[in-house]
This record gives structure tokens, C-alpha cells and sequence, in this order.
């Protein structure tokens, strides 16, 4: 027995105008300070207030949200008593929300033992609107969140169905003045997503069909939003894709790309997306080694030659390598900037943290701890994995 969860979807043009048919008291928004003052809070506070829904703004939050805040966030929650709470910004925003949600319904939750074994009360004092304003964390769409805890430098995951967003509303204007860079991070961030739960040892067929189209809209469209943040095609396809494929990760769950990433932001402080993008196709390799033939039915529907497995996956690798570098985007852990001796230091440190990562438990191929240390070698240097 499985499940699939999915929240009620809002999307396309003026999508935004749905906050104005909704019925309730109060909203929180969770946001932070860009948001105030690119002006998106205001274009939620006024169908709201159309609506005679009050508001009160939380506009603290940090990229890589910390369990402190999260805590602070939850006490101005219970302060406020809102019924609507409302999640605008990428993910860092949505997760935070999440979570604060989670202590505002359950005070006194250690929010690092939450799990989806255990449920937790929901929804008895209010419901959870997800608004991105990036296209790529998925967070929108998932019933998880990733937090910092900052005395211990490392990851937490948080995460229980209950949890999940109530209403996703994805509004493309609200992501037309992306930047390029955020662009590339954020729809990358997507296309690992889309892959890893493609290939997870948790995928079904619910989240098979969404996660290959997630990945053909991504290539079709991400080097178009990146190239051209006015191409309004681009990027509406880019925000629906991205929401998409987070459906389809939080119905899978991604793999050891995402482990290694974790562990590698955490300690040098790398955005999310682009941690785990990079170590995508070294994955990939590592896992196709082993005779995985999960990357055929991606790479025909990209269209590419897929005679065997093998031929598949290597030519999914090359065109993921490819998009990459249209993007601009680092290739290798020392293209990141990081110091050799630095990282060689940490080493212990990665695989120890990657080794604690839930997302190393779906992979396809779980590496022992000297391949883990020799992955994160191959990163550096931008080695092919040969093992």
C-alpha cells in the first residue's frame, strides 16, 4: 500500500486573484524582506483585504532557515491566532512557514524528531497557502522541509503528510524578474529533483509520469526563463514544471545527489540548487554503473538514442552536463570556489553528514562510506565516476 498527496492547484495568469474568494479572518504571511520590497507582499495583501481577510506580516525570514527561527516565526503564530497562513517566497519561505505551521498546531514539537511515521494534530487552527516566487524548490508541493541547525552546522529534515501546503497558487508574473542566476539555480534545482525521484527506490507510476514531464518542460523552457526573464512562456512552463516536479519528489523522494548536496551546503554555504545539481550527474554515473536502467524512459522522452540502459543513461548524463553549462553553472566543487585543502579537511565531515541524510535511503545504489568520500573526490576534481 502507498499513497499520493497533492494539494489544490491555482495557476496561470491572474491566479493571484484567487486569494480574493477566500473566506476567513486572519492570514500570516511568512516572507521576507525582498518580498516586501519587490512589493509581491503588497499584490497578496490586496486581494485579501478584497476578501475582508486582515493580515499580519512575518517578513524575517533567512535563506537555509534555522530552527530558531522556525521557533520565532511559531510564537508570533500563537500570538496572532491567524486561520490562513501564507507562504510567499522560494523555498526557504515555504519551509520555514512548514514548519512554524507544524509548532503552531502541536507547541512543544521537537521539530528534529518529526517524522512520517507519527501524525501530528493539523489544520484545527489554520489552513496553509503556498505562493512560490521561484521555480524550483518544490517546497510548495511537499510535505518536507529542510532546516539549519546552526550549532551543529548540519540539515535537518522535517517531515510529515500532514504538513502539506492546503492550496499552491502559481502566478507567473510573480516570477518575470527572476534573476538569471536564481533562474539557473532554482530550475535546476527542479531537474534533480524530477531525476532523483525518477529513479528513487520509493517511485510509483503516480510520480514516474510527472517527474519525466517535469524534466521535458525543464529542458525545453529553463534555458529560455534563464535567457530571457521576460519570455512569459518560458516562464510559466518553468513555475508549472517546478511545482510539478515537486509532486512528484514529495510523492518519491530524491536520492544521493541531494544527500551530498545537503551535506556540502551545509558546511561551505552553497545555495541549495546548485549543491545538488552539481553532484546530479556524478550520481547518475555512480548509480548507471551499476547496471540502473532507470534513466531510459527520461532520456526517450527527451528524445535521445536509448538503445540499451547504458547508451540512455550516458546520453541523459551529457545533455544534464550540457544544459549546465548553457546555464553557466559550476561544474565542479572547485569551480564554486571552494579552497582544496579546506575541502579535503571536511571530508570526513561530508560523508559523515551525507551518511545521516534521509535522502540517501531511497538511492538506487547506496554508496559505502569510501565511495561516498571517493564521490565527493571525483566532485571536486570533475572527474567521470569510474567506479
Amino acid at each position: 500500500m502507498w499513497y499520493f498527496d497533492c494539494p489544490h492547484v491555482v495557476f496561470g495568469e491572474e491566479a493571484l486573484s484567487h486569494l480574493a474568494q477566500l473566506s476567513g479572518r486572519l492570514a500570516f504571511i511568512v516572507a521576507d524582506q525582498n518580498m516586501v520590497r519587490l512589493g509581491l507582499v503588497q499584490r497578496v495583501t490586496e486581494p485579501l483585504a478584497a476578501a475582508g481577510i486582515a493580515h499580519v506580516i512575518f517578513a524575517e525570514t533567512e535563506p537555509e532557515p534555522s530552527l530558531q527561527l522556525v521557533q520565532r516565526c511559531a510564537a508570533e503564530l500563537a500570538q496572532h491566532q491567524p486561520d490562513w497562513i501564507v507562504a510567499l517566497g522560494g523555498g526557504s519561505c515555504i519551509d520555514a512557514a512548514k514548519a512554524a505551521w507544524l509548532l503552531y498546531e502541536n507547541p512543544g514539537v521537537d521539530l528534529a524528531g518529526v517524522n512520517p511515521f507519527d501524525r501530528y494534530v493539523m489544520r484545527e487552527k489554520a489552513h496553509l497557502i503556498a505562493i512560490p516566487t521561484t521555480s524550483g524548490t518544490g517546497s510548495e508541493a511537499t510535505w518536507y522541509a529542510v532546516l539549519t541547525d546552526t550549532a551543529d552546522q548540519r540539515k535537518v529534515g522535517v517531515g510529515s503528510r500532514q504538513m502539506l501546503p492546503d492550496l499552491i497558487i502559481l502566478d507567473p508574473e510573480l516570477i518575470v524578474s527572476l534573476p538569471p542566476l536564481i533562474t539557473a539555480d532554482t530550475g535546476l534545482d527542479a531537474l534533480t529533483q524530477a531525476i532523483e525521484s525518477h529513479s528513487s527506490t520509493w517511485h510509483n507510476d503516480f510520480s514516474d509520469a510527472l517527474c519525466i514531464h517535469a524534466v521535458k518542460l525543464i529542458c525545453e523552457y529553463l534555458p529560455r526563463a534563464y535567457a530571457d526573464g521576460t519570455d512569459r512562456e518560458a516562464r510559466e512552463h518553468m513555475h508549472n514544471a517546478a511545482t510539478i516536479a515537486g509532486v512528484g519528489f514529495g510523492n518519491s523522494q530524491a536520492t544521493l545527489a541531494h544527500a551530498m548536496g545537503h551535506a556540502l551546503g551545509a558546511l561551505f554555504h552553497i545555495p541549495h540548487g546548485r549543491s545538488v545539481a552539481l553532484f546530479l550527474p556524478y550520481t547518475m554515473e555512480f548509480t548507471a554503473n551499476n547496471g540502473s536502467d532507470r534513466y531510459v524512459d527520461i532520456a526517450q522522452g527527451l528524445g535521445l538514442p536509448t538503445r540499451d540502459g547504458r547508451e540512455g543513461g550516458i546520453n541523459l548524463i551529457t545533455t544534464i552536463r550540457e544544459l549546465e553549462a548553457k546555464l553557466h553553472q559550476p561544474q565542479s566543487v572547485r569551480e564554486l570556489g571552494i579552497n582544496y585543502e579546506d575541502y579535503t579537511s571536511a571530508l570526513p565531515e561530508l560523508v559523515a553528514k551525507a551518511e545521516m541524510d534521509t535522502q540517501i535511503v531511497t538511492s538506487p545504489r547506496i554508496p559505502d562510506s569510501s565511495e561516498l568520500r571517493r564521490l565527493f573526490e571525483y566532485a571536486y576534481e570533475g572527474r567521470s565516476i569510474d567506479f
